[in-house]
């Protein structure tokens, strides 16, 4: 397998599942303004949508959204439990959370990244600092946002890390802050920053 990915981008929540799985992949950085891989391949070829991640499958098969990779990735490796059983609550809880913070967290912060408009910037910050807030109540007393660690929290360590490069502290949040330490300590999310080069 071979996971395209721009480093610290949304594709590192797959890049960490790929890693916890423990499944044997390759990777290949993509500059998402050219559209060029690393190779000089155009991923527009890979992924007509033009961005990260995507997945290029043993058989030839591209797989993309990071929510669907993520689970693609656990079902490979079910002993490993970073996704519970399908047809269980447990499963739906997981998707619960992943669906959420594809649509509350990660939605809100793509634009602050781009040509926005400043006063719809500021919006979308009170927006992500409400969203710290019932993450920060729910993490109170709570090691990972299911009963163990999950894909889920890869996809939330991703996305809340981005809020050091647009200025919203985390400082209100303290279990937020304790529960990204914990993600980032971990010897695979470890492996998956340090080839993306997001360590020191």
């Amino acid at each position: 397998m071979k996971l395209y990915y721009k480093a610290g981008a949304c594709s590192l929540a797959s890049h960490i599942a790929l890693s916890e799985a423990g499944v044997p992949f390759e990777t290949e950085s993509v500059d998402l303004a050219t559209k060029v891989t690393a190779t000089g391949a155009d991923f527009t070829k890979v992924n007509p949508k033009g961005y990260v991640p995507a997945l290029l499958l043993d058989d030839g098969t591209v797989l993309t959204e990071g929510v669907a990779i993520m689970q693609y990735v656990a079902d490979l490796r079910p002993a490993t439990g970073i996704a519970p059983a399908n047809g269980t609550m447990e499963r739906y809880r997981l998707q619960e959370w992943l669906h959420y913070i594809g649509s509350e967290v990660h939605k809100s912060f793509g634009p602050l990244f781009g040509p926005f408009p400043e006063e719809a910037k500021t919006a979308l910050k009170e927006r992500i600092r409400k969203r710290l807030g019932e993450l920060d109540k729910h993490l109170a007393g709570r090691q990972w946002l299911l009963d163990r660690f999950s894909v889920a929290d890869g996809y939330a360590f991703t996305v809340v890390s981005w809020s050091k490069y647009v200025d919203i502290s985390l400082d209100p949040y303290p279990n937020v802050k304790a529960y990204l330490g914990r993600v980032a300590a971990r010897p695979k999310v470890q492996d998956a920053l340090k080839a993306e080069g997001l360590l020191g």
